[in-house]
């Protein structure tokens, strides 16, 4: 306490200058009706620009948990989707009041470390297989597909990027030819289609959906769009360049799909018999 008194001595002079700047400041504003206007002017558009920086901090600090709680919206969306759901009715018994079953699940991670650039790329998710994750499903993200996972933990899961040796079954959505999505073009933001017949009429800009008969991805899911095409005479196939809709390059939130009718297709083709 006794060094506080001696510092406030020390700076006596200093202290008596600021105190006489306040009164006068003081006695001006009060006594001078335009100052006293210039005065609340100036103190209300500091003190809205301290509430602006505020505001923004808050909703900065607020922004994961907003985007968490929009991709579960998301999820749920997608869950009700008719793609989601197949038809428990058989073809013959059409009624007015259509009955679907479940068929697709979503699950709401986050991507928390990723490669673009390696022969075979990884994506790492914060969620294992205590929030239900299991080897082979697919995992999509808002605009496009993103890749499948292919091993598990407790609390985090390791899929396989779709720039990697993922051949995905996808198909044209205009004229509903289909064909193999394959990443040979070692950009992160491109892949092929394959075995796409050269009597296909293919256009620049046509749009590139799923298949859906893997049992990994539903049915039209946005893979991407045309952004070329090329005819080798030598070849019987078109060689399609396709600009991806998901942007791997950055990590956000994505959902992870599962087929839960999977384990009965996969028993039954199982069964098919083996060309010897």
């Amino acid at each position: 306490m006794r060094d506080l008194f001696r510092f406030l001595y020390r700076i006596r002079i200093i202290l008596l200058f600021l105190v006489l700047l306040a009164g006068s400041m003081a006695l001006l504003v009060n006594g001078n009706e335009h100052h006293k206007a210039q005065a609340i002017s100036s103190s209300n558009a500091f003190v809205g620009r301290i509430y602006t920086w505020r505001n923004g901090v808050v909703e900065y600090a607020g922004l994961r948990e907003e985007n968490l709680r929009l991709a579960r919206q998301i999820a749920e969306l997608r869950d009700r989707d008719a793609r989601s759901r197949i038809s428990v009715l058989d073809s013959a018994q059409l009624m007015r009041d259509t009955v679907l079953q479940q068929q697709y699940r979503y699950y709401t991670a986050q991507v928390i470390n990723s490669t673009v650039h390696k022969a075979r790329n990884y994506i790492t998710l914060d969620k294992g297989s205590l929030s239900g994750l299991r080897p082979d499903m697919g995992v999509v993200g808002a605009t496009g597909i993103v890749g499948v996972i292919r091993e598990v933990g407790p609390h985090f899961a390791l899929a396989i990027s779709v720039l990697s040796d993922l051949p995905t079954s996808v198909q044209l959505q205009r004229t509903g030819h289909f064909g193999l999505l394959k990443w040979d073009t070692m950009d992160p933001f491109s892949a092929s289609m394959t075995d796409v017949a050269k009597h296909v009429p293919v256009e620049v800009g046509d749009t590139v959906v799923t298949r859906g008969n893997d049992g990994i991805f539903p049915r039209g899911i946005l893979v991407g769009l045309v952004a070329a095409k090329e005819d080798d005479p030598g070849s019987n196939y078109h060689t399609i360049t396709v600009k991806l809709s998901e942007d791997l390059t950055r990590s956000g939130y994505v959902h992870v799909v599962e087929d839960v009718l999977k384990l009965e297709q996969d028993s039954l083709q199982a069964k098919a018999p083996v060309e010897e």
